[in-house]
This record gives structure tokens, sequence and C-alpha cells, in this order.
């Protein structure tokens, strides 16, 4: 017996010790066991100890052979007080023999040697984040946790499905080498490396896109502009099909507009060039500059028509609102299913766009313009930019196909396991932006599945911190944030977040909120600490200072899958991922290095003299004014702006990305 109970406070036991503490082992963080003539055992953990007394918080009581952790019930003062045995320490962290629905995580701290195995439904079944700092080890536990997920029992789970989200590409050495110990693991990856790439590029297909994906790519900054992308997404499909309804559309759409600037009252001069820079840039192969406007005893085009006069004014004015309404549809027309081509790239969607904005009648207003314009810029530069890539698709797929897609490794023609997305090679923007559409593309088939909950996704996301933050617009422009969706509603479809930070308190209040178990490495900037003791449930101000103190690669986890707050230290992976940091001896002190960097510089020179002498060879080039596409959109479509643009073609409207 260990001594007497002196004082209960809130969660504390003081106890008076009668043995001596110099001849025991240190027993800060032991668990204890308060037993009286009751069928309970109170249990604590100690948390001090001097030579004369030992404080105690508890932690649960054993009842009935099973461990219910908290801390309502408290010991009687007649207690007998003993260290916990083997048995009953098994009721708190599991058994040490690995059975199915278990995986190993780590070796406790306190009890050496002992294995903390976990429940997998209980670990798995819910949202997790993996906290600590740079270098504290967050790569390699997670690579730990989800090799031996996969290799430490005769039964893997083959019909998970991991999807992570790698900020740094530092996983797929971790994971590679899966299915070479176990032939039904498979790992699959994506990269983001358009220019030399070492895997399949991760693209999507734009027609998968909806107003919600296209708001965040296009950094949408209000709800009034949602409009917009959803009239371009519906025109879309009906302007890149082909038939005598779909050219009906068109010609009804660009009728109105330019109906809208005949009858406006402007000066004739500004309203032909308006209608000139509206045709030159939208026309069909019946309605364009060059149509012909046939009048008894002679025919001239619409061009012609718009002849302003020495006194300003349009002569044929009447001639030409009379011809553009013979265009306009009484009732909208159907366009026929055959007709409508839901195949379409980015260019398609920014001439639909185009579309859109005039019918919309952002000529008429500069408010609705500056709104609009800025939108279809940002979607011009999307289009024509690097990024085009990722979102150019060869082949049309469905959002089931492309999932499904996503999942299946051709290389040896069954499920993978892990899926990574290594987004290492585009900026945090784009990034975050990916991140939201793909996830929310798992969210919407695990929402549709059936029966409900029948497959399991877990969406894994490293530095968490940039992509699910607490100061998002989503709110604000949509109404909701994806991750914080998936976190609220997210377990009853069987889709589950993983969140791997180093700055806890930058990440979404209510995603954090729903995590149901921490695991949380060395952690020391100030604000993060306060964060992680407000924020996760059932942690003290105890386990908060031991945080400060970890070792790397030794954590604190606790929640649904872990009865007490737990010690651990995670076993390195085998092979561990890209995670180690430079090492300046072999960087700074290493000679071959520095013969390295001096052919690099030699190269360099040799570079600048032969670019030198070419420039010398070459004649001063003539530079051209040139117009962007951009450029062209805002000149159509503003209001008074003389244009002196090409006709373009109007025998090709239709290009679809097949062709291409």
């Amino acid at each position: 017996m260990l001594g007497k109970i002196e004082e209960i406070i809130d969660n504390s036991v003081i106890i008076n010790l009668n043995i001596n503490i110099n001849e025991q082992p240190n027993l800060v963080n032991l668990h204890i066991i308060f037993e009286d003539d009751s069928n309970r055992k109170v249990v604590a953990e100690i948390a001090n100890v001097n030579q004369t007394k030992m404080i105690a918080n508890i932690v649960g009581e054993i009842s009935n052979g099973y461990f219910v952790p908290g801390s309502s019930t408290k010991p009687s003062f007649k207690s007998n007080i003993r260290l916990i045995s083997a048995e009953e320490l098994a009721l708190l962290f599991g058994e040490q023999q690995l059975k199915f629905g278990y995986t190993n995580f780590g070796t406790s701290n306190v009890y050496e040697g002992y294995k903390i195995n976990v429940k997998i439904n209980d670990f798995f079944n819910s949202h997790f984040s993996i906290i600590g700092n740079s270098g504290a080890g967050k790569s390699c536990t997670v690579a730990s946790i989800i090799q031996k997920l996969y290799t430490e029992t005769s039964t893997p789970p083959i019909n998970s499905s991991l999807f992570f989200f790698d900020a740094y590409g530092e996983y797929t050495n971790a994971f590679s080498a899966l299915h070479q110990k176990n032939p039904a693991i498979n790992y699959k990856t994506y990269t983001t490396n358009t220019i030399d790439p070492d895997t399949e590029i991760l693209t999507i297909p734009p027609w998968l896109l909806d107003v919600d994906d296209l708001a965040l790519l296009l950094d949408a900054t209000s709800p009034s502009q949602l409009p917009i992308i959803e009239k371009s997404l519906k025109l879309v499909p009906i302007l890149t099909g082909s038939g005598e309804n779909v050219l009906k559309r068109k010609n009804d759409i660009i009728a109105r507009a330019l109906q809208d600037i005949l009858l406006s009252g402007n000066e004739s001069t500004k309203i032909r060039d308006q209608v000139i820079g509206v045709l030159t840039k939208f026309n069909t192969p019946t309605l364009s500059l060059e149509s012909q406007i046939v009048q008894p005893g002679y025919t001239r085009t619409l061009n012609q028509c718009l002849y302003v006069d020495k006194t300003g004014k349009m002569q044929e004015m009447e001639l030409v609102v009379e011809f553009i309404r013979g265009y306009i549809l009484e009732t909208q027309t159907d366009v026929d299913v055959n007709e409508i081509n839901p195949f379409y790239n980015l260019v398609d969607l920014e001439m639909a766009m185009e579309f859109a904005l005039i019918s919309e009648g952002v000529l008429k207003s500069d408010k609705v313009f500056d709104t609009a314009n800025v939108i279809l810029v940002r979607l011009h530069t999307l289009a024509t930019g690097d990024n085009r890539h990722y979102f150019t698709y060869p082949e049309y797929i469905t959002r089931e196909e492309y999932i499904e897609h996503l999942i299946w490794d051709s290389r040896v023609n069954a499920k993978a396991q892990i899926i990574n997305f290594n987004i290492n090679y585009i900026d945090d923007r784009l990034a975050k932006n990916i991140t939201k559409i793909l996830s929310r593309m798992i969210f919407l088939k695990a929402s549709v599945t059936t029966p409900r909950g029948s497959r399991a996704y877990h969406i894994i996301i490293e530095e968490a911190h940039r992509y699910v933050q607490k100061q998002d617009t989503d709110i604000e422009v949509l109404g909701y944030n994806i991750f914080e969706r998936i976190s609220k509603e997210g377990r009853k479809y069987g889709i589950f977040l993983a969140l791997i930070t180093q700055r806890p308190s930058e990440l979404s209040d209510t995603c954090v909120s729903q995590c149901m178990n921490f695991v949380i490495l060395r952690t020391l900037h100030p604000h993060d600490l306060d964060y992680i003791e407000s924020m996760v449930p059932n942690i003290s101000s105890e386990i908060v200072l031991q945080l400060k103190n970890l070792k790397p690669g030794n954590c604190i986890a606790f929640g649904t899958a872990f009865k007490v707050p737990t010690v651990m230290y995670i076993d390195l992976p085998n092979p561990e991922p890209l995670s180690n940091n430079v090492d300046l001896e072999k960087v700074w002190y290493n000679n071959n290095n520095m013969l390295n960097q001096n052919s690099v510089q030699q190269i360099m020179n040799n570079q600048i003299q032969t670019n030198n002498v070419q420039n010398m060879m070459q004649p001063l080039p003539v530079q051209q004014p040139q117009m962007t596409s951009t450029e062209q959109i805002q000149g159509a479509i503003s209001p008074g702006k003389n244009l002196e643009l090409q006709q373009l073609p109007t025998d090709n409207v239709v290009t679809p990305y097949a062709n291409q």
C-alpha cells in the first residue's frame, strides 16, 4: 500500500506516502488503483511526487472488467492504494497481442516495452489530427502508422481508400514499396510537375467543375459573381454543340445584346462602335458584320448599314433594328440532347462566359462589367496559362468514373488503397483550390453511395494549415467551406478528414472541434499551445506542459481510440518519407559539391558569351503593338471605345477539345 488519501481537490488526489520514495523507481506518469470493498476501482495517473506526498489525477474507473474513462467518480478515503497490475494495464492501453481489428501505433514511454495497440474502428472511424512543430516527426509518424496498418497484419484493409494531399512530395518513398511487401496493397501517385513528370500528371476534367469549383478557381469574391458562372456552365455544352437549335440560341443571345445597344439612346458613333465590337468578337455563320440585308432593288452588308453620316446620324437605324430583331426568339428553343456537347475545355468555357456576359446586359452597366469582367479575365488567364495543364483531360468521363479512375491502378489492374497527390509544384493558392475541388468530388460521391456508408474515404492533408484555414472566404461567397462540411457531415457518409499540421491555431475551429483523436508531437509556439488546451477535449495543463519537452518521434495521443492520454514513441517507418533536414556538414564542406557548382558556373558563363554573340548578329526587332485577348474582350464590351479588329472566322465557331 502506497499511502493514505489526505485530500481530494476536484480531479486531484493528494496522498501521504508510507513508503521510502528513495527505494522506488520513478513513479511519475505511472497509474495507481484506489480500491475499497465496492466492485469498482478508481484509476489515477501520478503527476507529482516528493519525499512525503504524491499528487495523482483521476483518469477513470474499472468496473465489471471494463475501464471507463472520466473523472466523475472519486475514491473513498478508506481506499487501499497500489500500483496498477499488468491485467488492469491492458484495460487501459490494449492487449499486447495484436489481433484482427487492431493496429500498433508505438511503444509506451512510461511502461518499458509496452506496445500501444489501437482499435482501428476507434481511430480511423472519425476525423483526427496529427500536430507538431517542424522536425518533431509528423511525417514519420504518419508514415509509420500507415505502414503498420497495411503490413503488420495478415488481413490488411484492402478496401480502404486513403487520399493523400502531399505538400512536399515526400510520402512516395515511404509507401511505394508496400506492394512488394503485400501484393494486395497498391500505391498510386499523381504529380503536378509538368516539366519533368516522374508519374501521371494530376488533371481534372473541366466539365466536372461546377459553379462552386469555378468560383474557387477564379477567386470569386462576391455571391453576385456566381450567376455569371452558373449561366456560363449552362451555355457551354450548348454553344460547343452543333445543330440548328444551337445556332438559333447563339443568334438570340447576340441579337438581344445588339438590340440593347441600338436602342440605348447613345450617340450614333458610339452605337456603331459597340455593335462592331460585339460582332467582331461574337458572331455566327448567319449573324455577323457581313450578314446581308436585302431590300427591294439592292443588297448591303450589316456593316455597310452601320454608316454614320456627317451629321452624326445612322440613317439605316430602323432597318438595322428590324434586321436584328429577326434573330430574337419569342420563345426559348429547346436544344436536343444530341446537339449538346458535354465534352469541352477551358477555352470553350471562356467563350461561353463571354456570351453569358453580353446576355446579362454587361454592356448597359459599368457596375456589372466591373464585377463580372474580372472573372472572365481570370478564366482567360487560367485557360491560356501554365495551369491549364491541370484541367486538360483527353476523353469524356463522368464524375463517378473519374473518382473510380483515381482509385484504380492500371499498372497492376487492381484497386489502389493509397492515392497520393503530389501538389509540391504549384503555388499555394492553386494547391488549396485543387485540394478543395477533389475533396468536394469525393464528398459528393460518398454522399450518393448506396447503401450509405458502404465505402470509406480518408482525406489526409499535409500542412493542413495552408488549406483548412480559419480565415477563409468560402462561407461568404459559397455559403459553406467544404472541409467544415466534411468535418460535420462526413462521418455518416464514410468520409473522414486527417489534418497534419504544425500550426493548429491557424486551422478552422470547426474542423478541429470535430476531430475525435489527436496525436500531438513537440509543440512550442505559445499560441498553438493555448489553442490546443482550449480546443482539444480532455486535455489538461499538465499535458500541455509536456508537449514542449517531447523528443522527436515522441507524442501524446488521446481521444476516442485512447482510453487515457498516452505518452509513447513512434517507431521509425521503413522506408522513411523524404522529410529529413539538410545535412550542412555535407552541403557546406563537400569538395565534390564545390566542383559541381564550378561546373555549373562555367556552363552559365559559356551560355552568356554565346547569347552575346548571337545578339550582335541579329537585327534589332521592330516592335508591333499587339492587343491581348483580354483587351479584345474589354474592347468588345466596353461602351464608347473605337476598335479596329479583324473579323474572326465564322465557319468554325465550335472547336471541340478532342480535335485540338
